[in-house]
């Protein structure tokens, strides 16, 4: 299962609060993913883009499944 971002006292130094509900949301967003993967913003859009990270496009909006998320990780990485 993938960590919370952050904690109690908020984002823990990285920029991103932690709320309850990121532990029952379906997608995360890149910033989070990149977080909990302890990579940075940027590196986790390029892995976007290079269909290493998997992801969902909603128009502009990039969200990460966190059940692929999690299913690549236990696989080792992207296939």
């Amino acid at each position: 299962m993938i960590q919370n971002v952050g904690n109690n006292g908020g984002g823990g130094g990285s920029g991103l609060p932690h709320h309850a509900a990121l532990d029952k949301r379906l997608c995360i967003t890149v910033p989070e993913a990149a977080a909990m993967l302890g990579i940075s913003r940027n590196f986790g859009y390029q892995l976007v883009r290079e269909g290493k990270l998997p992801s969902i496009r909603f128009g502009k909006r990039i969200l990460i499944p966190r059940a692929a998320l999690e299913k690549m990780l236990e696989k080792g990485g992207p296939e």
